[in-house]
Protein backbone atom coordinates (compact mmCIF):
# COMPACT_ATOMS: atom_id res chain seq x y z
CA UNK A 1 0.00 0.00 0.00
CA UNK A 2 1.47 3.38 -0.97
CA UNK A 3 2.15 5.91 1.81
CA UNK A 4 -0.29 8.48 0.36
CA UNK A 5 -3.13 5.96 0.26
CA UNK A 6 -2.68 4.85 3.84
CA UNK A 7 -5.60 6.05 5.97
CA UNK A 8 -4.43 4.92 9.40
CA UNK A 9 -1.41 3.52 11.17
CA UNK A 10 -1.07 -0.26 11.49
CA UNK A 11 -1.55 -1.97 14.84
CA UNK A 12 2.22 -2.48 15.18
CA UNK A 13 2.85 1.21 14.46
CA UNK A 14 0.16 2.17 16.96
CA UNK A 15 1.85 -0.09 19.52
CA UNK A 16 5.16 1.74 18.95
CA UNK A 17 3.43 5.08 19.53
CA UNK A 18 1.62 3.69 22.60
CA UNK A 19 4.95 2.70 24.16
CA UNK A 20 6.43 6.13 23.40
CA UNK A 21 3.41 7.91 24.90
CA UNK A 22 3.37 5.68 27.98
CA UNK A 23 7.06 6.50 28.62
CA UNK A 24 6.39 10.21 28.19
CA UNK A 25 3.32 9.93 30.42
CA UNK A 26 5.32 8.29 33.22
CA UNK A 27 7.98 11.02 32.98
CA UNK A 28 5.35 13.77 32.91
CA UNK A 29 3.53 12.36 35.94
CA UNK A 30 6.82 12.18 37.85
CA UNK A 31 7.59 15.81 36.95
CA UNK A 32 4.11 16.90 38.02
CA UNK A 33 4.58 15.13 41.35
CA UNK A 34 7.92 16.93 41.80
CA UNK A 35 6.27 20.31 41.12
CA UNK A 36 3.45 19.50 43.53
CA UNK A 37 5.94 18.43 46.21
CA UNK A 38 7.93 21.65 45.75
CA UNK A 39 4.75 23.74 45.99
CA UNK A 40 3.79 21.90 49.17
CA UNK A 41 7.25 22.54 50.66
CA UNK A 42 7.02 26.25 49.77
CA UNK A 43 3.62 26.44 51.44
CA UNK A 44 4.66 24.67 54.65
CA UNK A 45 8.42 25.31 54.81
CA UNK A 46 8.43 28.65 56.64
CA UNK A 47 9.21 28.95 60.31
CA UNK A 48 9.24 32.03 62.55
CA UNK A 49 13.02 32.38 62.17
CA UNK A 50 12.56 32.68 58.40
CA UNK A 51 10.83 36.04 58.72
CA UNK A 52 14.01 38.14 59.20
CA UNK A 53 13.75 39.58 55.70
CA UNK A 54 10.01 39.21 55.54
CA UNK A 55 9.11 41.46 52.58
CA UNK A 56 11.91 40.30 50.28
CA UNK A 57 11.51 36.64 51.09
CA UNK A 58 7.72 36.81 50.85
CA UNK A 59 7.83 38.31 47.34
CA UNK A 60 10.46 35.88 46.05
CA UNK A 61 8.54 32.99 47.62
CA UNK A 62 5.38 34.23 45.93
CA UNK A 63 7.14 34.44 42.55
CA UNK A 64 8.59 30.95 43.00
CA UNK A 65 5.21 29.50 44.01
CA UNK A 66 3.56 31.14 40.99
CA UNK A 67 6.25 29.71 38.69
CA UNK A 68 5.86 26.23 40.18
CA UNK A 69 2.07 26.47 39.88
CA UNK A 70 2.34 27.46 36.22
CA UNK A 71 4.74 24.58 35.53
CA UNK A 72 2.46 22.13 37.34
CA UNK A 73 -0.51 23.40 35.33
CA UNK A 74 1.38 23.02 32.04
CA UNK A 75 2.44 19.51 33.04
CA UNK A 76 -1.14 18.53 33.94
CA UNK A 77 -2.31 19.81 30.54
CA UNK A 78 0.46 17.83 28.80
CA UNK A 79 -0.59 14.69 30.70
CA UNK A 80 -4.19 15.24 29.59
CA UNK A 81 -3.08 15.55 25.94
CA UNK A 82 -1.05 12.33 26.22
CA UNK A 83 -3.97 10.48 27.81
CA UNK A 84 -6.24 11.62 24.98
CA UNK A 85 -3.64 10.37 22.48
CA UNK A 86 -3.83 6.93 24.12
CA UNK A 87 -7.61 6.99 23.65
CA UNK A 88 -7.11 7.82 19.97
CA UNK A 89 -4.76 4.83 19.72
CA UNK A 90 -7.47 2.61 21.24
CA UNK A 91 -9.96 4.00 18.72
CA UNK A 92 -7.42 3.58 15.89
CA UNK A 93 -7.77 7.27 15.00
CA UNK A 94 -4.34 8.21 16.31
CA UNK A 95 -2.12 10.12 13.91
CA UNK A 96 -4.92 11.34 11.66
CA UNK A 97 -4.92 15.12 11.17
CA UNK A 98 -8.16 16.61 12.46
CA UNK A 99 -8.07 19.29 9.73
CA UNK A 100 -7.02 17.37 6.61
CA UNK A 101 -7.94 13.78 7.51
CA UNK A 102 -4.51 12.68 6.28
CA UNK A 103 -1.89 10.87 8.33
CA UNK A 104 0.43 13.01 10.42
CA UNK A 105 4.04 12.11 9.65
CA UNK A 106 5.58 9.54 12.01
CA UNK A 107 8.55 11.89 12.50
CA UNK A 108 6.23 14.61 13.84
CA UNK A 109 4.42 12.13 16.09
CA UNK A 110 7.71 10.90 17.56
CA UNK A 111 8.57 14.50 18.49
CA UNK A 112 5.03 15.62 19.46
CA UNK A 113 3.19 12.36 20.20
CA UNK A 114 -0.03 14.14 21.17
CA UNK A 115 -0.22 16.12 17.89
CA UNK A 116 -3.63 16.25 16.23
CA UNK A 117 -2.56 18.44 13.30
CA UNK A 118 -0.14 17.75 10.47
CA UNK A 119 2.64 20.27 9.88
CA UNK A 120 0.74 21.60 6.85
CA UNK A 121 -2.47 22.14 8.86
CA UNK A 122 -0.52 23.73 11.72
CA UNK A 123 1.23 26.13 9.32
CA UNK A 124 -2.04 27.13 7.66
CA UNK A 125 -3.54 27.78 11.11
CA UNK A 126 -0.64 30.05 12.07
CA UNK A 127 -0.27 31.52 8.59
Amino acid sequence: MAEQEKTRYSDSELQEFRELIERKLAEAREELKDYQDQILKKNTGSSDSDYKFNGLEDSSLLVEREYLSQQASRQAKFISHLEKALIRIENKTYGICRETGKLISPERLRIVPHATLSIEAKKSQNG
